[in-house]
């Protein structure tokens, strides 16, 4: 049954300000706002996570693991790819066995220094091979079930049950479902520039007046009052810090929106959680796959780098880890094509001031394939999770959050 709510002391110019502002601003995609009133102090108070802030960063279209981090050491390799393996002296070994991609010297740099988790053979039971389903999987951490939220959306709901203001972030052309939360109403964004309410000509005026509500008794009024005074304070918000976003350090080509993500944290938004992606399917290398997925990594690791450097600039760079992860992993053989095609097991990547760096996990063989010649997963992905969860974040239990008991790695400091 639908619930009817009346509003006896709303006038129509009030709802219709409420009303524009609280469901969505636009710049191409909805954009969907929490309430906005209490201060940074308060929620870093309420969720006890003392300024610690978890951005996870969604390489979409399935990464192919094997030419990301090379197990040049392992003559298998070599064999089952014949093309596009990638010749030992090529690499930028880190170790024996293990080897990044050419172009990814922030990514070694990084795992030199310590600060660049490497977790091997990341998946699930009964992997899906169509990028929809496997991805509604890792959003929801539910694979098989049909959960209805996000893992991240369920995370803010823990840390902050009372959903405070701007608590989470989501920048993209369109909400994630992974930040889909009960309580929470996440911050949706594209281009700062450009983040303001959609309406039509006649309603500008309207949407444009500060909404002031007053000593107001009906709480279905109050809510929608309050929600249409924090979007227009929270596109402010954003548009403001990014105004004011200044930043010597090089993104390289493509910056995967981290530098929207240092401007909001430079500007102090009380955001602790950060959900962004590489979109479009990029890693999604079917056909002649080397050159270009060489240069996708690039983009990628230099982004993250510089991301790093950029929080180190503004101060910030001990409150800060990135997460990384793509729907799956690619088959282990080549294919006709001199690319790869969907496949199960993955590698995941933390990264940060706090992360004791190195490998995790088991690495999955590469002669003890399953029938469909896919790496057999040795994690489940949830783990990696867990640890982000209750490692970095603090929060200790959260067998509910994700559906089960998943042993965290020894990765913070």
């Amino acid at each position: 049954m639908k619930k009817h709510f009346a509003f006896p002391k709303s006038s129509r110019r009030d709802l219709l300000r409420a009303g524009m502002y609280g469901v969505s601003v636009c710049a191409g995609s909805a954009l969907r706002l929490g309430l906005f009133g209490q201060a940074a102090a308060a929620v870093a108070a309420q969720t006890g996570a003392e300024g610690k802030i978890l951005v996870v960063l969604e390489l979409s279209g399935g990464n192919d693991g094997l030419n990301t981090l090379v197990p040049y050491g392992d003559d298998a390799y070599y064999r089952l790819r014949p093309n596009i393996g990638i010749p030992k002296n090529e690499l930028r070994k880190i170790d024996d066995h293990f080897g990044f991609s050419r172009g990814m010297a922030g990514f070694e740099r990084l795992y030199k220094n310590g600060k660049l988790a490497i977790v091997h053979g990341c998946g699930y039971e009964n992997p899906s091979f169509s990028h929809f389903t496997s991805m509604a999987y890792w959003h929801t951490a539910a694979p098989n079930s049909g959960e209805p939220y996000g893992w991240v959306g369920r995370l803010a709901d823990a840390m902050a049950p009372s959903a405070p203001p701007n608590f989470l972030v989501n920048i993209g052309a369109r909400q994630s479902l992974a930040v889909r939360s009960r309580k929470h109403v996440p911050v949706v964004f594209d281009d700062p520039n450009k983040f303001t309410q959609q309406a039509f000509y006649g309603e500008r005026e309207v949407l444009d007046t500060a909404v002031e509500a007053g000593k107001v008794d009906n709480p279905s009024r109050r809510f929608l009052l309050d929600t249409a005074r924090s979007a227009k304070d929270a596109s402010a918000l954003v548009q403001e810090a990014w105004a004011k976003y200044r930043s010597p350090v090089d993104y390289g080509i493509v910056g995967l929106d981290l530098p929207k993500v240092a401007a909001l944290i430079e500007a102090g938004m009380p955001t602790h959680l950060y959900y962004t992606s590489y979109r479009n399917n990029a890693f999604d290398t079917h056909v002649f796959q080397n050159d270009t997925h060489k240069r996708l990594l690039t983009y990628a690791s230099d982004a993250v780098a510089a991301f790093l450097t950029d929080l180190e600039r503004i101060k910030r760079a001990d409150d800060v880890v990135v997460m990384m992860f793509s729907e799956f992993g690619r088959r282990v053989p080549e294919n006709v094509n001199l690319g790869t095609d969907h496949g199960a097991a993955n590698l995941m990547f933390v990264v940060g001031n706090n992360v004791k760096g190195g490998h995790y996990g088991k690495v999955p063989s590469l002669t003890q394939l399953d029938p469909g010649d896919n790496l057999v997963y040795t994690t489940d992905f949830r783990r990696v999770y867990s640890t982000a969860i209750s490692g970095w974040l603090g929060l200790r239990d959260n067998r509910e959050l994700l559906n089960g008991q998943f042993e965290p790695f020894a990765m913070f400091a």
